[in-house]
């Protein structure tokens, strides 16, 4: 019985696709960063920002973005698609933040949205707390 169960598994199981999936997650999360340039350009050279004050104020503007589009159910679609692409640029990290807030509304500000807001993107937050702690003392050690 078990063995029956394992080959009809196999043989209806969904293949991963992962040089399609690899190629679109390249392009859309390159359509990210253009966009996230052209920004960051029309903040420079449009509003007269300094650079990093135009980089910031791109970054604010592609969270608020996100945040609006995950609201509306938008971005949902545009994650299924994307994959990768959607989730490791700022967007996705914004997009888990507020799907989390969203979730959790209905059990109030402190103890719902406040205390899960950060459950999906917490690990995130340590990993790259961490790996940034481990490059930087790599630099300091061995390029210093």
């Amino acid at each position: 019985m078990n063995k029956n169960y394992t080959e009809i598994i196999k043989q209806n199981a969904v293949k991963p696709r992962y040089l399609r999936n690899s190629i679109v997650a390249f392009v859309t999360g390159g359509l990210v960063g253009i966009v996230g340039q052209g920004l960051s350009d029309l903040y420079r050279y449009v509003f007269n920002l300094d650079k990093n004050n135009a980089n910031s104020l791109m970054t604010v503007t592609l969270i608020i973005i996100t945040a609006i589009t995950t609201g509306l159910g938008i971005y949902d679609s545009y994650g299924q698609f994307a994959g990768a692409g959607a989730f490791i640029p700022v967007t996705g990290f914004a997009n888990s933040m507020t799907s989390a807030a969203l979730e959790s509304r209905s059990e109030g500000v402190t103890l719902g949205i406040a205390a899960n807001m950060f459950k999906l993107a917490g690990s995130v937050i340590v990993f790259g707390v961490v790996s940034a702690f481990v490059l930087g003392t790599i630099r300091y050690l061995f390029f210093h």
